[in-house]
């Protein structure tokens, strides 16, 4: 197993737009399982590359006991909306009901570079959604309203892990291209 730490909410790689993918190599197959052994070891929905320090369009995800990842995702939503509890495995313990699209058809690529098409709704939906969020910078509180954002950053304040120093960010095995420091 190849289980990494995941990055916390404040560590700024979090905050960065991820490059899209233009080598299928080792390394990016070395990647996706370091993300599925530590998503399935947390565990959680989904994981995205920047949650371990590696500022690339990647994402794992697990939902109804299909495992499952996405490369460099590009998503179509449907109008209609669902409204439920999210959490995100870089703000632990935290969760709180976030608007999405009820639907997504999202196409990307495989980590040999085959083209993947995933289609889903309900949490499936939630969680590619909140994933490719991570792949721009999103956060899922950035998507709560002003009250509910207020209380989600009291939350973050005061977490235990909310309250610390600064978080150490810690050097990724994977190569990071300049992005993350």
């Amino acid at each position: 197993m190849a289980i990494q730490p995941i990055r916390i909410f404040g560590d700024p790689v979090l905050r960065a737009t991820a490059r899209p993918v233009t080598v299928f190599d080792k390394e990016l197959r070395r990647l996706v399982k370091d993300l599925t052994d530590t998503m399935l070891d947390a565990p959680g929905a989904g994981l995205a590359a920047p949650q371990l320090g590696v500022s690339l369009r990647v994402f794992t995800y697990c939902v109804d006991g299909v495992v499952g990842h996405l490369i460099n995702p590009d998503l179509s939503l449907t109008d209609e909306e669902q409204d439920g509890p999210e959490g995100c495995l870089s703000l632990p313990g935290l969760q709180f009901d976030t608007k999405r699209a009820h639907g997504v058809v999202a196409k990307g690529f495989d980590m040999h570079g085959e083209p993947v098409t995933v289609e889903g709704t309900q949490l499936l939906a939630r969680c590619i959604q909140h994933e490719t969020d991570h792949l721009d910078g999103i956060i899922f509180i950035d998507r709560l309203d002003r009250e509910q954002r207020k209380a989600a950053l009291r939350a973050i304040r005061e977490a235990e892990w909310g309250d610390g120093p600064a978080p150490t960010v810690r050097v990724s095995p994977h190569s990071t291209f300049g992005s993350a420091r």
